[in-house]
């Protein structure tokens, strides 16, 4: 049974998913064309092979971000990287890092995350779990999963999975008003970004944030252009699903939003975060996505909602959105008693290019793709994807209450990394990605 359950979704990763309108495929190899973040990475480069789990030191995931040069860093080594309380940085762009490579369990980050301030990045079939690990609430020291910073741009996050993040889970932000002009403000900070087929779950709450309740999905801030947020699955964040702040623009494509707490998608463009400065008009697009509302989510919460003090362009198409019983809720609504309004508009915001999956097919697709190395899933994200299913999603404060064990603990497994088993263009294997689901069932 578990091995034809296995092919069927290696056989649905070839094809079920590739049937998007207009020949955009939602499929894992075709990733470097899926967004306004045209790039190959490290396309070209050396291979760098990380070899320790440690997190430091020769032959260390660190040790490899920190290289410059054109590189494709691939493993030697699976199992958990433990941070200690630092996250990492790359600032070293023209990188693509293949955790797909890894030997199962794979690549997983507890106790730290990872900040990408660098161009033409590719990540792909990592996991990173930051958590509380056992500190006082509102101790400080909090940790996204993973943002982008100053001067990162054209940045790939693809395939990988998110949870426990004690700020966001997974976010595009960086100093949001550098230089003179709305048109500095833009280039300075993140642009062109795709976050893509992630797991994105379980933001926690009442933990180590200095300001309180911190459980957030994805924050995307203020003059952050060319924002993709494709084919994603949030879950069981209480806000921020995502938060596209002033003056944002990006599009959110075929996502699943399960569970929110307080909001569910927003747009806030903060007054007194932007004293002295001229409003800016965010532009957003919601086309395809779902949303459900979970046992954590307030009584009829719109799928997207305005507050704050500036004005948003919106164009929407194909948005489904249910409470628990299958019955219709909002799409849109506001938590703002200023005049800012949402401005319908009739010509998308997107790629070229870029079309959508019909949005009811996302609770059978998403599951069997998104997250971390679908072909050998994570047991954390099978549960996850299981409450998904089984409307049993909660929103936490600490890692431990939806899994007693807390942060993963697992041994170290060592295979060496064999190059002409991968297409090195874009780290794909060369028997195709059914291969990786086929050798699972074997």
């Amino acid at each position: 049974m578990r091995r034809r359950l296995l092919l069927t979704l290696a056989a649905l990763a070839a094809t079920s998913l590739c049937r998007a309108q207009g020949g955009t495929p939602l499929h894992p190899a075709t990733y470097v064309h899926a967004g306004w973040a045209q790039t190959t990475g490290g396309q070209g480069g050396r291979i760098v092979r990380v070899t320790t789990l440690a997190a430091d030191g020769p032959g260390s995931l660190k040790a490899a971000l920190d290289m410059p040069g054109p590189r494709i860093v691939v493993f030697e080594v699976g199992g958990v990287i433990d941070l200690g309380g630092k996250s990492l940085r790359l600032r070293e762009g023209r990188v693509t890092i293949a955790g797909q490579t890894a030997p199962d369990p794979g690549i997983t980050l507890v106790k730290g995350g990872l900040d990408v301030s660098a161009r033409d990045v590719v990540i792909q079939h990592l996991s990173i779990r930051p958590g509380a690990y056992g500190r006082a609430k509102r101790s400080g020291n909090d940790h996204d999963g993973l943002s982008t910073g100053d001067g990162a741009a054209r940045v790939i996050v693809d395939h990988c999975t998110f949870s426990w993040a004690t700020d966001e889970n997974l976010s595009a932000s960086g100093h949001r008003f550098d230089g003179a002009t709305p048109d500095d403000w833009r280039a300075s900070t993140s642009h062109a970004i795709t976050y893509s087929h992630n797991l994105v779950y379980e933001g926690l709450g009442e933990s180590v944030h200095a300001k309180g309740e911190h459980s957030k999905g994805s924050l995307i801030h203020d003059n952050v252009t060319q924002i993709l947020l494709l084919g994603n699955v949030y879950a069981s964040n209480r806000e921020r699903n995502a938060l596209f702040k002033g003056g944002a623009w990006g599009a959110m494509v075929n996502n699943l939003v399960y569970n929110p707490g307080g909001k569910a998608a927003h747009y806030n463009l903060v007054a007194h975060e932007w004293q002295g400065r001229p409003y800016q008009t965010g532009r957003i697009t919601l086309a395809g996505n779902v949303y459900r509302a979970g046992p954590g989510t307030a009584e009829k919460l719109p799928f997207f909602t305005l507050g704050g003090a500036g004005d948003v362009e919106l164009f929407e198409q194909d948005n489904l959105a249910f409470d628990r019983q299958g019955q219709p809720l909002p799409i849109t609504g506001r938590y703002t008693a200023s005049n800012a309004q949402i401005v319908p508009v009739r010509e998308a915001y997107l790629p070229p290019g870029l079309a959508w999956v019909p949005p009811r097919e996302l609770e059978k697709l998403l599951p069997l793709y998104a997250g971390a190395r679908p072909w050998a899933r994570d047991p954390l994200d099978y549960k996850l994807l299981s409450d998904i299913a089984e409307d049993r999603g909660q929103l936490i404060d600490d890692e431990t209450q939806n899994n007693p064990a807390g942060l993963p603990v697992r041994k170290a497994v060592r295979r060496a990394f064999v190059e002409a088993d991968w297409n090195l263009a874009d780290v794909s294997p060369r028997a195709g990605w059914p291969s990786l689901f086929r050798q699972v069932a074997q």
